[in-house]
């Protein structure tokens, strides 16, 4: 199974998409990542634009086995729509592969029942109106009011399916149906990109949360419609999840048994947390750990982030 990550460079220049607590925590979790996933999944693959090969090719020194800079034509894209990259990097892909955050530290190889599966995600997350996260209502409501506007079919279906809505925690994502996966990702594009839409995003006041909804809840709905239809191409789809439940992903002797690790939102700004990243790479990996400290120094990045923040 081939082993994916993306990077579009543009959002990390927004103070909203800065979740570190310092820029050199980022550069080690792209280490710790790539380094980690790598032992057990050798064909690599990065999908970024120039700035993004620059920063963790050039720079970092991360031996992806091959580099497309195709997120280049995202160059006019607003950067608030942070999931876009992910999302062209999954329709980008023609072969069954597991697509993994930066954020993520495999230190197990995940398990057959997730390599077999025609789609796989890290975990199941409820949508609902206690769930702020989470809005597709509102979204399907707004954009079906514009002239023009458009949403899936699957989205509005499984808003009226009856079916306990969740979404699909993408810290991992793949499977072996690339078909509909690029089918999926394909849709989640047009949501932002048609033509009646894209005002809406211009001028959306939660845009950079509703993505969420575009990658995860959309994955969700794709999943459910297709799986119960007949004569679809992609009937009887199924989902795995590495963790059965939220609260699953946060049980930590779980985590620990399955080796693996995702640290998400506040995780990435807490001083006990990120030391032991850096403790992590320092240890195991000391020529990248020498790497991301001669990349923070020589080219200015933490400080670049310091001044913009």
């Amino acid at each position: 199974m081939r082993a994916v990550w993306s990077y579009w460079s543009r959002p990390r220049d927004l103070s909203s998409r800065r979740p570190w607590l310092a820029e050199r925590y980022h550069l080690l979790s792209w280490a710790l990542s790539f380094l980690t996933a790598r032992r057990h999944y050798p064909d690599t693959v990065l999908v970024t634009d120039t700035a993004g090969a620059r920063l963790l090719v050039d720079a970092l020194g991360l031996e992806f086995g091959r580099v497309s800079t195709e997120l280049d034509a995202l160059a006019a894209a607003d950067p608030t729509l942070w999931s876009l990259g992910k999302l062209y990097a999954y329709r980008a892909q023609t072969e069954p592969f597991v697509h993994i955050d930066a954020d993520v530290y495999l230190w197990n190889r995940l398990p057959e029942r997730l390599e077999s599966a025609p789609v796989f995600t890290q975990s199941p997350e409820p949508v609902g109106e206690w769930s702020p996260w989470y809005r597709p209502g509102v979204m399907e409501e707004t954009l079906l009011g514009a002239p023009g506007g458009w949403v899936p079919a699957e989205w509005s279906w499984y808003l009226r399916s009856g079916l306990p809505p969740r979404a699909d925690c993408c810290g991992v994502v793949g499977g072996q149906d690339v078909g509909f996966i690029r089918y999926y990702a394909s849709h989640a594009v047009e949501m932002v990109e048609h033509p009646g839409n894209r005002p809406l995003w211009a001028t959306g006041d939660f845009r950079d949360r509703d993505m969420l909804s575009v990658e995860q809840y959309l994955l969700s709905a794709c999943v459910e419609h297709h799986a119960r239809t007949p004569g679809s191409p992609f009937a009887g789809v199924r989902m795995e999840h590495l963790f059965a439940s939220m609260d699953d992903a946060f049980d930590r002797p779980l985590a620990i048994r399955l080796g693996y690790t995702h640290l998400i939102a506040a995780a990435k700004k807490e001083p006990a947390i990120v030391a032991r990243l850096e403790q992590r790479v320092a240890r195991d990996y000391p020529e990248a750990y020498e790497r991301c400290l001669r990349c923070v120094r020589d080219h200015g990045v933490e400080g670049e982030m310091e001044r913009a923040a």
